[in-house]
């Protein structure tokens, strides 16, 4: 199944942001500090790559995501 398509028309206009674990290790070392003891929490990107969020848990970010008018979706 090598068949390619133009998603760009299903797109919602600059309304998706894409959810993705962050490690413990990829924040700057203020932030790991700020943790609670976990290794992995959870960043909402737009589409351009800019973070607009960190939450600690994935429920939460799509919460946060939806709650203002967003639509997420998950990236790995």
């Amino acid at each position: 199944m090598h068949t390619k398509y133009d998603i760009s028309k299903l797109m919602d206009e600059g309304r998706t942001v894409y959810v993705r674990p962050v490690q413990r290790d990829e924040l700057p070392e203020d932030m790991q500090e700020q943790m609670g003891g976990r290794d992995t929490i959870y960043a909402v990107h737009r589409a351009d790559g800019e973070r607009l969020a960190l939450v600690k848990d994935r429920s939460l970010a799509f919460a946060l995501a939806r709650q203002n008018d967003l639509a997420p979706v998950t990236v790995h």
